[in-house]
């Protein structure tokens, strides 16, 4: 009865926030539409003072020499295993080419900022055919941190949505002297597995924002028989638990009626009826439609959460809020500056004060590992 979730997230979607910050042209189609979480839709015969209204990002007829540009910013930072050019009813105005490169960079930098000549953009997809109507999947290789995405269009056309998968690589000094949310999928928490997906997919309960309405949180159908539902989370980072929050809003009738929450502490994730699981919160009762907040002490530290729920039901959002101990912060930290580009690396080293040459030489060496010496001098990255 299980059903696995791909273990990587939408790195550009607007649920995490994602941004399309400038595009060459948009006439026919918003450049916003790229990044839309639902799948596009289309009504023929429905036009505007523009044209025929899309649900996409449709560029006008390129009489001039060059082509079309969308400039995307990743919600989540991180490393891309797959981006997705879907073209979508497009059919004789889609693109017959498109070209993908992605950039590291410090900060927020402004469209024009990103064209100046000390940003590297790195190739992740060769010009490459597109087929109209399709899904055009493309996988990468390169296994950098990246932070924006430029996609290219030969030499103009529609393209109705963007998802660039992958899994999201946390900044480790968003979790210096805070509380997270570890479950975050922004910070990258996974929903990874759960027992049902009847109504509506485990993934959105570690989703950033409230949920909307009764569609936007997890349902599973009517039980019938023994036993009980549950979802499995990878956590962004190993930490150790502090308060929880089940949240049943909208479920009125159909929330669930009980929960439990048990943790794990694995390099993989465990089978949901393994005995490395062990109780970080006792069966619960819960309450329709209602936030519940839930201390939780004394606990071990944990990679993984398996949310249980009695017997069926709704449960819109879960969130984990924990600290991350040093020896796994440190591990992050290692992880994410040998994932970033070197011209970021750079920059995050030298904002610490450390010396220009020295941080360039520190660049060249990675992938560094944890016992490096030389972390010990960078605390504000790598902790004392």
């Amino acid at each position: 009865m299980s059903t696995d979730h791909p273990s990587s997230t939408d790195l550009a979607s607007r649920l995490v926030g994602g941004s399309v910050i400038a595009a060459s042209d948009e006439s026919f189609g918003e450049k916003e539409n790229l990044l839309v979480p639902g799948a596009a839709d289309f009504t023929p015969g429905s036009y505007g003072h523009k044209g025929e209204i899309v649900d996409g990002w449709e560029t006008r007829r390129r009489r001039t020499p060059g082509h079309d540009w969308a400039l995307i910013r990743l919600g989540a930072p991180g490393v891309i295993h797959s981006i997705d050019v879907d073209t979508s009813f497009f059919t004789g105005n889609y693109p017959p080419e498109c070209r993908i490169e992605a950039c590291g960079v410090e900060g927020y930098p402004s469209p024009e900022e990103l064209a100046g000549t000390d940003v590297t953009w790195e190739e992740i997809v060769p010009r490459s055919p597109l087929k109209g109507d399709s899904h055009n999947e493309f996988t990468v290789t390169e296994r950098t941190r990246f932070t924006h995405l430029r996609l290219s269009v030969y030499p103009d056309g529609g393209v109705a949505r963007l998802r660039v998968r992958g899994q999201a690589v946390p900044d480790p000094r968003r979790f210096e002297g805070l509380t997270p949310d570890l479950a975050a999928r922004e910070l990258g928490g996974v929903v990874e597995t759960s027992s049902d997906t009847f109504y509506s997919s485990a993934e959105v309960l570690n989703q950033p924002g409230l949920a909307r309405h009764m569609g936007d949180g997890w349902e599973t159908q009517r039980r019938r028989g023994p036993g009980h539902d549950w979802a499995v989370v990878r956590l962004a980072a190993p930490g150790r638990l502090r308060q929880v929050e089940v949240d049943t809003s909208y479920y009125k009738y159909n929330a669930s009626n009980n929960c439990a929450l048990y943790g794990a502490n694995a390099e993989t994730t465990p089978e949901p009826d393994s005995s490395a699981w062990f109780p970080l919160l006792p069966d619960t009762r819960l309450q329709p439609d209602t936030r519940h907040y839930f201390d939780v002490t004394g606990t071990k530290e944990v990679t993984h959460v398996r949310l249980d729920v009695f017997p069926d039901g709704g449960i819109s959002r879960l969130r984990l809020l924990g600290s991350v101990d040093a020896a796994a912060r440190l591990a992050l930290a290692v992880r994410w500056f040998n994932s970033l580009p070197a011209e970021q690396a750079r920059a995050v080293l030298t904002s610490t004060g450390t010396p220009v040459d020295a941080a360039a030489a520190l660049t060249a060496r990675r992938p560094l590992s944890e016992n490096d010496p030389a972390l010990a001098e960078i605390p504000a990255l790598f902790g004392e």
